[in-house]
């Protein structure tokens, strides 16, 4: 690049008009204050602001470990080739991974560093004095002229002083070089510190988020109707404890699971069979003895010594009890199978390592209101139990679970097992799925003993299998000591975004000049920052109240220039 043939400067020769221009060299002090200005920028801050709400979109559209490990489960068996895939770029544990911790620590410094000065600043502007008069106030956006009979530029700029002070306008009086007497008056401070706030509260929500998560905790726990939970670290399913957390401070208290109650539709035709809502009837039981009833919806979290209590999800959970050949009980227990769609055709996992000639392993199904389709395999067609069905596959083997390894316990590994009942082998003239309705007993293959689904009910009617199969909830326990404070803060930031976006910060002047013939001319005029399509409003406003106030006769007004 180089100067325009007529450019010349203090530092270049007019004879040598094409003299490359040299930049000076940032050095390394020079770079580090260039990305720490860009950084702590507020179009930074906003864009970094976009980033982290864009970054969070991922947690809402795939199912989370930390608040729904049932649901990663669950998404991980219907789509095997992507789950991988997203687990590798931690798509299931998004609000932990580094690339959002990244994003969220880069917006925490940059407001930060926008607020710091921006605070210093405004405070040293609402202690100056409000700026000197313009010389020509006709060439302000918004100005209007008024010639009055009597009186004088005294009395009528004190007027004007009392009038801006009583409308919140902070005032200041300047004389001219010509004898002129105005009134200077800027208000709209308070804009800028709504913006401070908002932005001192986000920072401070930032803040406390990341401390509660350091001192708190979730906790996830399947509990099947009749069971319960204690608030330990032992009796969850899955705990995601904060790093500073002391496991052994948790709340001792103990939830059971009275009862679970699901009232469908069945009114709306177009919506029949729909879940409308659900209640979870639990006792709490403190180490003092204390019981008490309680109630907990999908929006109605049950509050317990300082923990939120949620309900996340819920299905049925068959109980099966498998006796070896000679009758023996060798396994009996209440498995909850996860929901597979809306009318709740479900699968669960039975695994019985001892106590039989082999390990076996089944991959049940349950439909609570079974229907076969054309093809002969069965579906539910409705989530209540009208019709209720288990059917089992069965596998002999090796479970997997000697070598050391976790497991699932919702998940089979049929690697090192062979199909010993199921649909496939059936074709080929092998033993078909185990089905079971309700206190029916099936012998499994190979002689290996028999296999009993247990009917719930105390009461067996005709035709009515309400109640004869259990049903779990999935309950999440969280605590979270800093939820005021971020209540708090997040009041803060619609306050201070509020402020911001309604308080006009505009500045008005009043000038008062004596005519020779003993008249005085009035002109108003006003400034916005930004846009303020009231200004010209408010500016007409002030003058006809200050004309009224004086009491003299006005001339016919003459407005300015509508534009600078």
């Amino acid at each position: 690049m180089t100067r325009p043939s007529d450019y010349v400067d203090a530092s270049s020769s007019q004879s040598e008009p094409d003299a490359p221009i040299n930049a000076p060299k940032l050095g390394f002090v020079g770079a580090l204050r260039f990305a720490w200005r860009q950084l702590t920028s507020m179009r930074t801050a906003l864009l970094l602001l976009l980033l982290l709400a864009i970054a969070a979109v991922p947690g809402s559209l795939v199912p989370q470990r930390s608040s729904d490990p049932n649901g990663v489960i669950q998404y991980f068996r219907d789509n095997p080739d992507l789950a991988p895939f997203l687990d590798k770029i931690q798509m299931f544990d998004v609000y932990s991974s580094p690339w959002f911790s990244a994003i969220y620590l880069l917006l925490f410094v940059s407001l930060i560093g926008c607020i710091i000065p921006r605070t210093k600043h405004h405070y040293q502007a609402m202690r100056q004095r409000p700026p000197r008069t313009p010389a020509r106030l006709g060439r302000l956006a918004v100005h209007r002229e008024q010639e009055l009979v009597g009186g004088s530029t005294g009395e009528a700029i004190e007027a004007a002083r009392t009038l801006l002070k009583k409308s919140g306008y902070r005032t200041e009086i300047y004389t001219g070089r010509n004898g002129e007497v105005s009134v200077s008056a800027e208000r709209g401070y308070l804009r800028e510190t709504g913006n401070l706030v908002f932005h001192s509260a986000m920072v401070l929500i930032l803040v406390a988020v990341g401390f509660g998560g350091g001192f708190g905790y979730a906790g996830q726990k399947v509990i099947v109707e009749g069971q319960s939970v204690v608030n330990t670290v032992g009796d969850f399913n899955s705990f995601n404890p904060g790093r500073f957390l002391n496991t052994e401070s948790l709340a001792p208290y103990l939830l059971k699971l009275d009862k679970f109650d699901v009232e469908y539709e069945t009114k709306n035709i177009n919506a029949y069979g729909q879940a409308i809502d659900y209640t979870a009837h639990v006792t709490s039981r403190t180490p003092d003895g204390k019981t008490e009833k309680h109630e907990i919806k999908v929006n109605e979290p049950l509050r317990i010594d300082g923990t939120n209590v949620y309900l996340l999800g819920n299905g049925y959970a068959p109980k099966v009890t498998v006796r070896d050949p000679e009758g023996k009980v060798v396994f009996t227990d209440s498995i909850p199978f996860l929901p597979m769609d809306t009318s709740l055709t479900s699968q669960g996992v039975i695994k019985i390592p001892d106590g039989l000639a082999e390990q076996i392993g089944m991959i049940g199904f349950f439909y609570p209101t079974a229907a076969q389709l054309t093809s002969g395999a069965f579906t539910s067609n409705y989530p209540d139990l009208v019709y209720p069905m288990l059917t089992l596959n069965v596998y002999s083997g090796d479970l997997g679970i000697n070598d050391g390894a976790p497991k699932s316990v919702y998940s089979l590994d049929t690697d090192k097992m062979t199909e010993i009942a199921g649909r496939t082998i059936a074709k080929d003239g092998g033993t078909a799925p185990i089905k079971l309705m309700p206190g029916q007993t099936e012998a499994l293959p190979n002689g290996l003993g028999t296999i009993t689904f247990d009917d719930a009910r105390t009461t067996i009617k005709p035709d009515d299998f309400s109640g004869s199969v259990a049903r779990f909830a999935s309950l999440d326990i969280h605590r979270d000591p800093t939820q005021i404070w971020v209540g708090l803060f997040a009041v803060l930031i619609l306050l201070g975004l509020l402020t911001s976006l309604f308080i006009p910060r505009r500045r008005v002047w009043i000038k008062a000049t004596e005519r020779p013939d003993g008249r005085v001319l009035m002109e108003y005029a006003g400034l916005a920052r930004g846009e303020d399509p009231g200004l010209r409003e408010a500016v007409d406003n002030i003058a006809e109240r200050h004309i009224r106030s004086l009491g003299a006769v006005p001339e016919e007004a003459r407005e300015g220039n509508v534009e600078a």
